[in-house]
């Protein structure tokens, strides 16, 4: 997959998929709508002396690192595990520039580690921090209420389809708890009415920088 590198409005990167005419972050800052999409309106939400979380799209791995982050600033426990069936190469992800803007240069082995550890086994990162990835497909898993919150960090609907149908988000309110919670950026209507339809309890919210909507969905 050919991505090309480009810099957003908060002076962070993305990377622009033109094949599919779609980017990992918002052009509106990439930083600043994952604080807010995954962090703000999603961890901190849900915050707990001990989470367990699904990434569905790990890519760039922003959304990890800044729950890395997290369990510095709370001092909570995370168990993070982010699928990504396409990973991106080394190549792409040592230019990011997130590091040096969150001003967490001096966890670069952290960063480095998150794409560079093996797929599949869980290692633990630091004491309050365990990070586990795989490259299966979301349609290929049958999690059972092992999570308390999913970032739900797919491709837009007119990118990957496939990705917001039915049959997927059946698996995800399968995978969380009761009470267990699931953001994503995306707020179309009919996202809303499929994630509703399969049970989840859903909350527009207002979304980040550039976007007006988010959708936050609780399992009952």
């Amino acid at each position: 997959m050919d991505v090309d590198l480009i810099t957003t409005r908060d002076g962070s990167h993305t990377l622009d998929v033109p094949g599919l005419k779609e980017r990992y972050h918002s052009i509106h800052g990439a930083i600043q709508e994952s604080k807010h999409v995954f962090i703000e309106m999603g961890l901190c939400h849900f915050s707990s002396e001990s989470l367990s979380i699904l990434e569905v799209g790990f890519g760039t791995g922003l959304n990890a690192f800044l729950t890395f982050l997290e369990t510095i600033n709370q001092e909570i426990l995370i168990n993070y595990h982010a699928l990504e069936p396409f990973p991106l190469p080394l190549s792409c992800t040592i230019k990011l520039n997130y590091l040096k803007l969150l001003e967490a240069v001096k966890f670069q082995k952290v960063f480095n580690l998150m794409h560079q550890c093996p797929w599949g086994p869980a290692i633990q990162v630091t004491p309050q921090y365990k990070f586990q990835k795989s490259i299966r497909k979301v349609q290929d898993t049958d999690y059972k209420t092992e999570f308390e919150l999913i970032y739900y960090d797919a491709f837009a609907p007119h990118a990957q389809a496939e990705m917001w149908n039915e049959d997927v988000f059946v698996k995800m309110i399968d995978a969380l708890k009761s009470g267990g919670g699931l953001v994503t950026y995306c707020a179309k209507g009919d996202v809303r009415r499929t994630m509703q339809k399969v049970g989840f309890h859903v909350q527009k919210l207002p979304g980040p920088r550039g976007k007006r909507e988010m959708l936050r969905g609780i399992k009952p």
